[in-house]
């Protein structure tokens, strides 16, 4: 798509919005401290200057800071403000993780986060540390952390490529980018060798397994250099924005950038790859250009495709294709680009046209050298194609149409004949002098729907019948009187500038709107394909899009084990013949062309073009039409291009998505399984245990315990084993409300009465608590399944028997609003804090707790809200407004739809 054309001298609209974007957005600041490898120092420069942050003023807290054992880094923590550790139980051991929440409440003016790439224990908040340090950025809080450039995830396989070593915490990428500063600290691979060495970084038996490993020399020098380039590369885009933002000219030389210039010359290609390799050698970013102006009308289909075909290259190369209109001379739009973009080494082919044309037309190389300023131009020949083999296509197109065309020139000669005739028919009202205008205007008008060559007859045509109808001696092209030869001339010399002009504004208006509709189609393509949420719509919009673009039935095939099969067709197709499959297989084995029209497997009766992205070929489009030979022009195919890889990211885009929620799917469960795990080792065996040893006791001790010590076993084991059957009643209802099996059966019922049997199974839970029930007498029936709201307010009298003390109020109570009842339980508990009060719903969710409360499943609330809602009605959670306690709302209809109708 075609870059817009800006103003190399005023600020970059994107560059001044980001700069307002992060000025609006109060957000703390982030700063890195990058390493190479541990033991370089981050750690102890991050103290260092948050030492210095705390002399000069500012509130600064330690959030969690890893020392190892080092004596020099522990010392820097004097004086400093530490938040205490939060520890969290795990597989029989006890984890210490950074207190979120404490920091958050604390809400310093500059927090210190070690070890950004860090996992959390399970059961936090965030599994990453990295996620930790996004929320205290979003409340306002800075923060400088540290992390080693191993951690980054784009990075992470060139790491184990370096190391033979897999990193498996890792940050995203978007992590540096999103940091306000990130600081190199840097050590020579020498020096981190001899504090290995000195055990200044890991204890001797680990270090000697690291000498011999990872802390190699080649390594840390590999990753140091890692390190510092992928610093300079943001430090790269930060200047390139201030330069836009500030309308600055470049280019600034703090970093390489390569231009290479392509046009229609057959050596585009070659200067392409020369730009890959300087690009290579500079370690630098490079892209490719391509100035769209007046000459790209005239350009034919070869030309066209020879443009296309390099752009594609530079692309698959790992270079930016670019496209740019133009508007002025080429060199000055080369240039205002390479300005922009703070480029300092344009490429460009060398010149093979004759000195003559060179004179007439100028010379791009030679103004680019004049007026490149601190630019530097390469100026090279690139790699020739014989002049008899011509353009070589992989898949052939139709050919151009008819070439020359004598009715532009036809049409030219009728209108000088039409502008003559008017001037001779008007000639006595307007006199001789005025009879120019007429063929002026003939003139204009075929050049503005002619074009340049019919303009120029015209103006050949209208000069001679000028000469001959109206200048002295008329009807001869004899000129008598010397004033007149000036006449002619100034008339000869206006009809050419004015045919020239139109000619020209009658090119950009060509240019334009195809530029235009082209745009608007790929737009409307797009716009189609981002709507699209599932595979099987993106697959459809792309076969439905192209065949209506192109004129051509579709058919996409993606890979299935290791052959292809179709996926979807326009019209639907579900099969193909051998050999049309044989071709589909082969595009897509060798990420070529093949079948109709192609250099492999020409006989298949449609054409089969891959479809690429970044990652690879994805699947492969075949393409059929009416009759033999080619199925698309050039520009088709070029458009086909255009049309195939936006299908391909699409699908990518959709694929990714897929995976992402697999994997957020894949972790869920495994949280979930973790959980349930924890509650059955927890709520399973206790009351097990409880029963088993009030049994064993009775059967052991019977003849010498008394009775109402026999009384108080029988209590336990009956207690026990309902508090048991609770938990078995929970994970079935689980189960069936995850299955969708809960089917309420719903008739009017009194509330009262479910409330007093839900009451008496609750007896022995709310045994330490006074309970009050504030129901009015008038209340009416309401659409209920009673066994399921039973154990909807079962599951919440005893969630407030867990929270609230002994002793305390615990009220059930109920009220009409409007066409709805509320019936509520409220505590008097602590209170559910603020972030809890919808995650208490979540399953296997426990809000934290004190020793005093009795565990739970995590269950029961999610439960009671899945019944709820079964039955029409919500179940919100809060804090009550009068005093401390929790407060649980339950929402139903007073009457059922039906009765509403019948009303």
């Amino acid at each position: 798509m075609p870059e817009p054309q800006r103003d190399p001298g005023r600020p970059s609209p994107d560059s001044l919005l980001e700069a307002a974007r992060r000025e609006a957005h109060q957000r703390g600041r982030l700063k890195i401290f990058l390493g190479a490898a541990p033991g370089v120092g981050k750690t102890y420069e991050m103290l260092t200057i948050g030492r210095a942050r705390l002399k000069a003023g500012v509130d600064v807290v330690v959030g969690v800071v890893e020392t190892h054992g080092r004596a020099e880094t522990e010392a820097l923590l004097d004086g400093l403000s530490v938040i205490p550790r939060r520890r969290v139980p795990y597989h029989g051991t006890v984890l210490e993780e950074m207190d979120l929440d404490a920091l958050l409440a604390r809400r310093p003016a500059l927090a210190l986060v070690d070890e950004l790439a860090h996992t959390n224990a399970p059961g936090s908040r965030h599994p990453k540390r990295y996620q930790d340090v996004a929320e205290l950025l979003d409340a306002g809080i800075d923060v400088h952390t540290t992390l080693n450039i191993q951690h980054v995830e784009s990075l992470n396989d060139v790491v184990a490529q370096i190391t033979r070593i897999r990193v498996r915490e890792t940050v995203p990428d978007g992590i540096l980018d999103r940091a306000d500063d990130i600081e190199v600290v840097d050590l020579n691979p020498d020096d981190l060798i001899q504090r290995l060495k000195d055990g200044k970084v890991y204890v001797p038996g680990n270090a000697e397994r690291a000498l011999r490993h990872y802390f190699s020399r080649g390594n840390l020098t590999a990753l140091r250099e890692l390190a510092l380039r992928r610093t300079a590369d943001r430090v790269d885009d930060e200047l390139l924005s201030h330069m836009r933002a500030n309308a600055i000219p470049g280019p600034w030389g703090a970093g390489e950038r390569v231009l290479v210039c392509v046009s229609e010359d057959p050596r585009s290609a070659g200067l392409v790859r020369y730009a890959k390799r300087l690009a290579d050698r500079l370690h630098a970013p490079w892209t490719a250009l391509s100035v769209e102006g007046l000459r790209s009308a005239a350009l034919g289909e070869a030309e066209c495709d020879r443009i296309a075909e390099a752009l594609r290259l530079a692309d698959r190369l790992g270079g930016d294709a670019v496209t740019t209109p133009g508007g002025r001379r080429l060199a000055e739009d080369i240039l205002a680009y390479a300005r922009s973009a703070n480029v300092n080494h344009v490429v460009v082919g060398k010149t093979t046209r004759s000195w003559w044309f060179e004179l007439l037309n100028g010379s791009v190389v030679h103004d680019l050298v004049r007026r490149s300023g601190n630019i530097s131009v390469h100026v090279v020949p690139g790699e020739g194609v014989p002049a008899e083999a011509g353009p070589r296509r992989a898949v052939a197109t139709l050919p151009p149409g008819p070439g020359f065309s004598a009715r532009p020139y036809a049409l030219a000669l009728l209108a000088t004949a039409a502008g003559l005739g008017l001037a001779l028919l008007l000639q006595p009202l307007l006199g001789v002098e005025n009879a120019d205008l007429f063929l002026l205007t003939a003139v204009v008008a075929v050049a503005v729907r002619a074009g340049p060559g019919a303009s120029l007859v015209a103006v050949v045509a209208a000069s001679l019948a000028y000469n001959f109808f109206f200048l002295p001696p008329v009807y001869t092209f004899t000129i008598a009187d010397p004033t007149n030869v000036a006449a002619f001339l100034l008339f000869t010399i206006v009809a050419v500038l004015v045919s020239n002009l139109a000619s020209r504004s009658r090119r950009t208006a060509v240019v334009s709107q195809a530029r235009t509709r082209a745009t608007e189609r790929l737009y409307g393509f797009s716009r189609t394909l981002s709507g699209c949420g599932t595979l099987d719509d993106v697959l459809w919009a792309t076969s439905a899009g192209v065949a209506a673009m192109l004129k051509v039935r579709v058919v996409l095939l993606l890979p299935e084990g290791s052959a292809v099969t179709v996926r979807a067709g326009y019209p639907p197709e579900d099969r193909l013949d051998p050999a049309d499959l044989a071709a589909a297989q082969w595009a897509f084995d060798n990420d070529r062309p093949a079948g109709r029209g192609a250099d492999t497997l020409p006989g298949a009766r449609r054409l089969f073009l891959p479809m690429r992205t970044g990652r690879g070929t994805l699947g492969v489009i075949g393409l059929d039409a009416e009759g033999t030979g080619p199925i698309l022009t050039p520009e088709g195919r070029r458009l086909l291009d255009a049309l195939a890889d936006m299908g391909a990211l699409a699908i990518e885009r959709v694929r990714l998505v897929e995976d992402l929620d697999r994997a957020e799917r894949a972790a869920e469960t495994d949280r979930l399984a973790r959980a349930l795990l924890t509650s059955i080792s927890h709520d399973l065996r206790t009351p097990l245990a409880s029963v088993l040893g009030a049994a064993s006791t009775l059967r052991d001790l019977d003849a010498a315990l008394p009775g109402e010590a026999k009384a108080d076993l029988l209590a336990t084991i009956i207690e026990e084993s309902e508090r048991l059957n609770r938990f078995i009643v929970n994970l079935l209802d689980m189960t069936r409300l995850e299955a969708g099996a809960v089917a309420p059966n719903l008739a009017p019922q009194d509330l009262g009465e479910i409330v007093d049997t839900a009451l008496r199974r609750t007896e022995g839970v709310l045994a330490g608590h006074r309970v009050v029930v504030e129901m009015p007498p008038d209340l009416p029936a309401l659409p209920l399944d009673p066994v399921l709201f039973e154990q909807v307010l079962v599951n919440l009298l005893d969630n407030a028997a867990k929270y609230a003390p002994e002793g305390s109020l615990v009220t059930v109570r109920a009220r009409r609003d409007g066409a709805r009842i509320r019936l509520e339980v409220l505590d008097e508990g602590d209170g559910l804090p603020e972030e809890d009060v919808e995650r208490v719903f979540d399953k296997f969710y426990r809000v934290r707790k004190g020793d005093r409360v009795r565990a739970g499943t995590g269950l029961g609330l999610a439960i009671a809200r899945g019944f709820v809602e079964a039955m029409g009605g919500t179940v919100t959670a809060g804090n009550r407004g009068d005093r401390n306690g929790a407060a649980f709302t339950v929402s139903l209809p007073a009457r059922t739809a039906r009765e509403d109708r019948a009303a």
